[in-house]
């Protein structure tokens, strides 16, 4: 088996180590830069550590490819104007090329693409521009366009890219998305994204994404709190079943995916290392016993309150949410489904008290 997964990096010795272990199905790691303010599409992300770090356990990871998250979908003009805001970026690219352990960046704002483009040309000759998954790639024509655009600016074109969540549940597109991009792009991959659980065609998306990127300006984010007052934790909240519609893949399911595309991303860094670990022996195992919610990311926050048997769901699900017609009020499947498999999980009260050593 070719390596198949693109796994966050965190720089935790353990982290590290347990990357080293999985790398031979380790197709590439996402990692953060340091920077000031932040270039990734999420604030409240663990403590990097220190710049050495980072570049010291990438080192450890020889032949995994290696992606700087610059994803955000917007950044403040002042770095978009002003060349000395831009310099310090510049730098850190560059020392990560000095020591081999970046092959590419992430993007979603094609302002700074062409920036970085324009100011350092020698860095963005050498490395990929790959489109992040909120740019949303989900037909021949978004790639092809914007494959055309990344050539235009002068990065290297990207060695894979990832489709749309929404393709996940539709495996007849996907198929044909694949077929016609393989054929005219044949060193490209694709790539879909198993483990972000948010809704289907999710009608908060894109506002989210720039609330998201607000908070990385002005250093306070409120999308958790307008997430469950106004948004789709209200409404998973209200419906847990909906949480079934969700365009996931389970571990179980990867290799009807792989039949298509060629790599599986999973994500979750902001829920630490050990969530991480437990995503990662899952889909390398294609198989987990436990309960679906504790391999989501934005479902996380439910899996303390309700248990999603995953072995209980059928060998066919994908293929069966695949045909979903979307017209919920005159099926019901996914609401009997969901009852026969879930059940709340028990109270617990944590305990805060202060104890001696």
């Amino acid at each position: 088996m070719k390596p198949f997964l693109n796994v966050p990096f965190l720089p935790e010795e353990g982290y590290v180590e347990f990357l080293t272990y999985c790398a031979p199905d380790l197709d590439s790691v996402h990692f953060s830069l340091l920077h000031s303010p932040p270039l990734d599409s999420r604030i409240n992300i663990h403590p990097p550590g220190d710049q050495e770090k980072i570049l010291a356990g990438l080192e450890r990871l020889p032949g995994v490819r290696k992606y700087a998250l610059l994803n955000s979908r917007f950044y403040s003009p002042d770095l978009l104007t002003r060349p000395e805001k831009i310099k310090p970026l510049i730098q850190i690219l560059d020392q990560y090329l000095a020591r081999g352990v970046i092959d590419g960046i992430v993007y979603c704002d094609h302002y700074l693409l062409q920036l970085l483009a324009d100011k350092a040309p020698t860095i963005a000759a050498r490395l990929e521009a790959v489109p992040g998954v909120n740019i949303m790639l989900d037909t021949c024509d978004k790639i092809e366009a914007q494959l055309a655009y990344v050539d235009e600016t002068g990065f290297m074109m990207p060695g894979k890219i990832i489709l749309d969540r929404s393709l996940n549940r539709n495996l007849d597109e996907l198929a044909n998305i694949a077929l016609k991009i393989h054929r005219h792009f044949p060193a490209l991959k694709l790539e879909v994204l198993a483990n972000e659980g948010c809704l289907p065609y999710c009608p908060f998306k894109l506002s989210h994404d720039a609330y998201i990127a607000l908070g990385n300006l002005n250093g306070r984010d409120q999308t958790h709190l307008l997430n469950c007052d106004l948004g789709c934790m209200r409404l998973i909240d209200q419906k847990p079943h909906k949480l079934l519609l969700s365009p996931f893949i389970r571990p179980e399911d990867i290799d009807l995916f792989l039949y298509h595309i060629d790599t599986i991303k999973l994500c979750g860094r902001t829920l630490g290392s050990d969530f991480l670990m437990n995503a990662i022996r899952a889909y390398r195992l294609r198989r987990y016993d436990g309960n679906l919610l504790d391999l989501m990311d934005a479902l996380s926050w439910l899996a303390g309150r309700l248990h999603v048997n995953n072995r209980m769901l059928s060998f066919d699900f994908a293929n069966m949410l695949s045909q979903c017609d979307k017209r919920c009020q005159q099926c019901g499947f996914c609401k009997e489904l969901f009852d026969s498999i879930a059940h709340p999980q028990p109270l617990t009260i944590k305990n805060h008290q202060a104890t001696s050593q």
